[in-house]
């Protein structure tokens, strides 16, 4: 068979499931990974496999893209602080968890390469993220939180992805110089992303152009802008999504009505057709790298190390959102203390410190105003609480980027040698997002019915 009638197969069948799901009540792309591993055991399908540079260049961008462009920027911003904290210092520290489960658990697994491994299974995907808590009722914040972190935490860890790659080849590990680099990674990607976007924002204004043909530039733009930034050496991913979230704080000064509405029926049509394809791919991987691992007892083994690689990388993610929630609290009771008087008019009895507060509203007006405005905004916000803590803290499943990421691993090594326990790393990284996604997608709908969540209720603003 050939692969464009397979490809088409494959749409329909992720088409047709639309309702199966539904009817069933279960999350969409958990029905479409089921069917992907059924379909992977056909003969026909067994050899249609996921390409590295496909997903890279084809899926990521327009998802990534579609993603920013439909979130809130001012939720975006506001939450910046808590979704930094999950997209890149939880990104290093479940690198290295599990990077110390994989050498620790599975013979032959050097620093180096179980680095790799921790690298390429660190960050949250966005598709997963919004394919998985689509529908579930979650608070709009918490949505926020779980998408704009899956937006940023790709370009961390490709960074620590290709630093582990490096090492295994041979390269000394310098952390400075991968300080650097991310730096300048994220700093160019944005500088890229802005840059393109002034472009478009030129061509549009300049030429008065129809909404077919601007919907069309709407829809190369990510293309684009991953292309020139990987071109120069920066993160495609941060380009990408800069462009997007800057494409939606301007849309209605570029785009007429009709052509937001057209452009909405286009992405959403793209984007639903690529998540189909995305998830069914996924499951269609499992069989082909079960065929990979010959020997039946390193199966067992690898499954049961998947699940360890599961389990700290879901403990990992708990225990810093938890932390995170008690740091919110600790700094929003700092700020009622040392600024009483900005929580309903309170003043002091301390003649000292009435006089400090008037001597910072006299010389540090515009400091006053905005620390004001911030605690007005705080006051009718509740804290973060325990239901959300655990939301947050259960998602955050792994998906075709983790796959893509371990599929382009070398196969030869620069003298000519197979790169070291390709295979097994490939298998493991399959398993742990098969795993992943089927624990934590059925586990979050339990989850949400278990708590109860109010998807009206607040986040704080950290």
């Amino acid at each position: 068979m050939e692969s464009y009638s397979i490809i088409i197969i494959l749409l329909a069948v992720s088409i047709g499931l639309v309702p199966v799901a539904s009817k069933l009540k279960l999350p969409y792309p958990i029905l479409l990974l089921a069917a992907g591993i059924a379909f992977g055991f056909i003969p026909g399908f067994h050899w249609i496999a996921i390409n590295p540079e496909v997903v890279f260049l084809i899926f990521l961008p327009p998802m990534l893209y579609d993603a920013a462009y439909n979130i809130s920027f001012k939720d975006f911003r506001a939450n910046l602080p808590t979704i930094s904290l999950l997209a890149i210092t939880l990104v290093f520290v479940t690198t290295i968890g599990i990077a110390v489960v994989a050498h620790y658990c599975i013979p032959g697994m050097t620093w180096p390469l179980a680095f790799v491994l921790g690298a390429i299974l660190s960050p949250p995907d966005a598709v997963a993220a919004a394919g998985v808590t689509k529908g579930l009722g979650l608070p709009h914040r918490a949505c926020t939180i779980l998408e704009g972190e899956s937006l940023i935490n790709d370009a961390s860890a490709l960074v620590a992805f290709r630093f582990a790659v490096a090492a295994v080849a041979g390269s000394s590990f310098i952390p400075w110089k991968a300080g650097l680099m991310f730096v300048v990674s994220l700093g160019g990607g944005c500088i890229v992303g802005f840059i393109l976007w002034l472009v478009f924002a030129v061509v549009v204004k300049k030429i008065r152009l129809n909404s077919t043909v601007l919907v069309s530039l709407n829809l190369l733009l990510p293309f684009v802008a991953y292309l020139i930034a990987e071109e120069f050496h920066v993160s495609g991913v941060i380009s990408v999504v800069t462009a997007g979230l800057i494409a939606a704080q301007h849309k209605d000064q570029l785009f007429s009505q009709q052509a937001k509405i057209q452009s909405k029926s286009v992405w959403d049509t793209s984007i639903f057709l690529l998540n189909g394809l995305v998830f069914i791919f996924i499951g269609l991987e499992f069989p082909a790298v079960l065929r990979s691992i010959q020997n039946e007892e390193s199966i067992e083994l690898l499954i049961v190390c998947a699940f360890l690689i599961f389990f700290v990388a879901l403990a990992i993610r708990v225990l810093i959102v938890i932390r995170h929630k008690f740091n919110i609290e600790k700094r929003m009771t700092s700020i009622k203390r040392k600024y009483p008087f900005l929580f309903g008019g309170q003043k002091t009895n301390n003649p000292k410190e009435e006089k400090q507060m008037a001597a910072l509203k006299e010389k540090h007006p515009a400091f006053y105003e905005r620390k004001k405005r911030q605690i007005e905004d705080l006051k009718d916000i509740q804290a973060l609480g325990w239901k959300e803590s655990l939301i947050i803290g259960w998602s955050g499943m792994r998906g075709i980027v983790s796959l893509a990421a371990a599929l382009s691993l070398p196969l030869l090594m620069a003298d000519s040698s197979a790169f070291p326990l390709r295979d097994t790393i490939v298998f493991l990284t399959v398993v742990v997002v098969i795993i992943m996604l089927m624990v934590q997608g059925l586990g979050l709908l339990v989850l949400v019915k278990l708590l109860k969540i109010d998807k009206n209720k607040k986040f704080p603003i950290p």
